[in-house]
């Protein structure tokens, strides 16, 4: 049972980046990213294993309809959120975070 979850500082700065990007596209669409990302965030913690591995522990979340992904893995009864990135960008650089 997941007892909290730590949203590593890289993965704040992608979701506040992502939200002020789709906010400038259309207004309400930074909200509706951040509505979608709680969502699919609650669905983690509910079921932490539920999502493929994607790379060694780490495991991936979609956000559908956004092309983007939540990068997570679990170490005990905590669950660190470690990436929430465009699924374009280059993998490299979130599979090189800890």
């Amino acid at each position: 049972m997941i007892r909290r979850h730590i949203v590593r500082p890289a993965a704040i700065r992608e979701i506040r980046d992502a939200v002020r990007y789709y906010e400038q596209q259309r207004p309400g669409l930074g909200h509706a990213f951040e509505e979608t990302l709680d969502t699919v965030i609650v669905r983690i913690l509910e079921h932490p294993t539920m999502y493929s591995r994607v790379h060694g522990e780490m495991r991936r979340a979609l956000l559908h309809p956004f092309p983007y992904g939540v990068f997570y893995k679990l170490r005990g009864d905590v669950l660190y959120v470690v990436a929430v990135t465009h699924l374009a960008r280059d993998p490299r650089v979130w599979q090189r975070r800890r």
